[in-house]
């Protein structure tokens, strides 16, 4: 039967072509700005590391002194060295790494220098966040312990300055001193970088990693969020009261959470009895999209754009509505030949919502091509997420069955209408 429906779905929509285009195009462009602002959105809320993002938890510790401390604050999100440093070798979490942007300037065997992002950290960030490696590995604890002059490069900055071969083992000079790549990253991009949100939430990875105290030692210049309190000559010294360290721990299993939970619980307690503050110990630990979502990664004007993109498909809804309307009541006479041959209410509204369905996917087709063109718009905004905008297959099944359930909810009211029309009433009129 859908066969036969779809037959006279086909032959209706052909006998009143201005009223089927402009039904078609009420969709399109209801579905066209829809599914443009949902794929922004679908992009910029979407997990960054699914296949570990329970497991990977943000660290903060308001260690303010009672001068500093005001109650209802939020935890900071930073630690400072002499805290990280602290729980870093403990070691109460699978894996944990405290960390630090920063920039370098690369002096390479031929050309001028280059100013390069860089990542300050310790061995067990590249197994946390799941990195790639193209050539060689990540300097482990060992290096960590001894301030190793190792450094990990991009696959980017490999093509630049070695031409793409296998680096490992070469020197990249770094001002007076020299690093020694100890590997090469693969294909990486983790965006929303959720690791360090502080220097740019989108974009593409950091081109060199080095240990943490190597780069202290080396007093190489760190970015991002610095917060002082007191006196201090350096911001960066191991007892500094600053907080600037981002600190990830690693937790496995729901009991290694609660237990690392109250570990810090503990720390707390312990810093808070050695003085440094009497306020209550504050501790804050949020796991990656937790993290995402107290962030508010994705912005608000675009939370914005949805909502009012999904009203004006409303809008288009209700004229597609109407336009179906007085199509199905014009064609009573038609409908009362049908009833009086036999045809029930329900073979009646089954025709009509399949005509819908035709009328939907049709729009849907037109909608993918207006959201393709509103996407194109979106990548050439001065925004950092602008590049990473695609829509992928998921989205672009979403737009053919958003496209559908739409014209299916707008053809409910004029499909009933149809099917509730008094054959003999309709036969006497014509």
């Amino acid at each position: 039967m859908i066969g036969y429906y779809l037959d006279l779905a086909m032959r209706s929509l052909k006998r009143n072509k201005v009223l089927t285009v402009l039904m078609v195009l009420a969709i399109a462009v209801g579905i066209g700005t829809s599914m443009t602002t949902l794929t922004v959105m679908h992009v910029l809320s979407g997990d960054p590391i699914p296949q570990k993002s329970a497991d990977l938890f943000r660290v903060g510790l308001n260690v303010f002194p009672d001068d500093n401390f005001r109650p209802g604050e939020e935890v900071p999100d930073n630690l400072t060295r002499r805290d990280a440093e602290a729980l870093l070798r403990d070691a109460r979490a699978d894996r944990q790494a405290m960390m630090s942007a920063g920039t370098m300037v690369v002096t390479p065997a031929q050309g001028d220098p280059l100013s390069l992002e860089s990542r300050y950290t310790t061995a067990d960030f590249f197994t946390m966040f799941a990195v790639p490696f193209r050539f060689g590995r990540a300097w482990d604890r060992g290096d960590d312990g001894s301030h190793a002059r190792v450094a990990v490069i991009s696959a980017a900055l490999n093509d630049q300055l070695f031409g793409g071969r296998d680096s490992t083992g070469s020197m990249l000079q770094v001002g007076s001193q020299s690093l020694r790549i100890v590997g090469v990253l693969g294909d990486w991009s983790m965006n929303p970088r959720f690791y360090d949100l502080s220097n740019g939430r989108f974009g593409d990875s950091e081109q060199v990693f080095v240990p943490l105290a190597t780069a202290l030692d080396l007093h190489l210049a760190t970015s991002g969020t610095m917060n002082c309190w007191g006196n201090n000559s350096d911001e960066h010294a191991a007892d500094a009261p600053c907080l600037w360290l981002q600190y990830w721990a690693e937790l496995d299993a729901p009991s290694t959470r609660v237990a690392y939970r109250q570990y810090l619980h503990n720390y707390m307690a312990q810093q808070q009895q050695a003085g440094r503050f009497t306020h209550p110990g504050q501790i804050r630990l949020l796991d990656v999209m937790q993290w995402l979502d107290a962030k508010g990664v994705v912005p608000s004007d675009v939370r914005l754009q949805v909502w009012l993109a999904l009203g004006f498909l409303g809008i288009c809804l209700l004229n597609t509505v109407g336009l179906l309307l007085a199509k199905f009541l014009r064609r009573s006479g038609e409908i009362s030949v049908r009833r009086a041959l036999g045809a029930s209410r329900r073979a009646i509204f089954m025709q009509c919502l399949v005509e819908a369905g035709v009328v939907g996917l049709a729009g849907g087709v037109c909608g993918l091509a207006l959201a393709g063109l509103g996407l194109v718009l979106v990548r050439h905004q001065p925004t950092d997420y602008a590049g990473l905008i695609r829509m992928d297959p998921s989205m672009l099944l979403a737009t053919f069955v958003l496209a559908l359930l739409s014209s299916l909810l707008a053809g409910l009211l004029p499909a009933w209408r149809a099917m509730h029309v008094a054959p003999a009433v309709a036969l006497k009129s014509n």
